[in-house]
């Protein structure tokens, strides 16, 4: 749990930058293909800190995420056979076995898949980059992927605009059991993914 406090801590401190946006951006475009904080975390603090801004913020994640998808889809279809070995090995979720399941999926479901993943816990770098493995029609990707990560990060910001710092409170007083939530959330997507989809 402190470590994933400190990764929580470093990407809130830059809400309290001038960089705030950009830094939202960014990881919005990383965490679609390889970083693990999910860019919630820091919408959240930036949409408390500036509610006005909040709509803006939730573009921003939107647009991040879906390039950083593509960046993904990118890796999948132009670099796999050279990069495989190491997503296997040092990214969370990555698993010869997932990746099948996960071929078997795109052939059945294509757009329901990356949606599913888009919105949810399911882990949505692996869905990215699977995409460009099997290579899935791409705008099919780009829609289901637009729709997904826009109604996720315009929900938060909604919900952070309507309900405010009481929000934040309740974050920081439950984070361990948000964690664990969370953690709990991510684990049984990959089982999803891996046994139930």
């Amino acid at each position: 749990m402190r470590v994933i406090r400190k990764l929580y801590d470093w990407v809130l401190h830059w809400a309290e930058t001038p960089y705030g946006g950009p830094a939202l951006f960014l990881l919005a475009l990383v965490e679609s293909s390889i970083f693990p904080v999910p860019p919630d975390v820091l919408l959240i603090a930036l949409c408390i800190s500036l509610p006005t801004r909040a709509w803006r913020f939730a573009l921003f994640a939107s647009v991040g995420s879906v390039l950083g998808g593509l960046l993904g889809y990118g890796i999948g279809w132009g670099a796999w056979p050279l990069v495989n070995g190491f997503f296997f090995h040092y990214i969370p979720g990555f698993t010869p076995e997932v990746f099948s399941r996960v071929q078997s999926l795109f052939a059945e479901y294509g757009f329901w898949v990356v949606f599913t993943a888009g919105f949810t816990p399911i882990p949505y770098k692996v869905i990215t980059i699977g995409s460009g493995v099997f290579q899935v029609n791409l705008v099919v990707f780009l829609i289901a992927s637009l729709i997904s990560r826009s109604l996720r990060f315009f929900l938060v910001a909604w919900l952070l605009h309507r309900y405010g710092p009481s929000m934040r409170e309740f974050i920081d007083r439950y984070f361990n059991l948000l964690s664990i939530v969370f953690l709990l959330l991510l684990f049984g997507g990959f089982l999803l993914l891996k046994y139930v989809l």
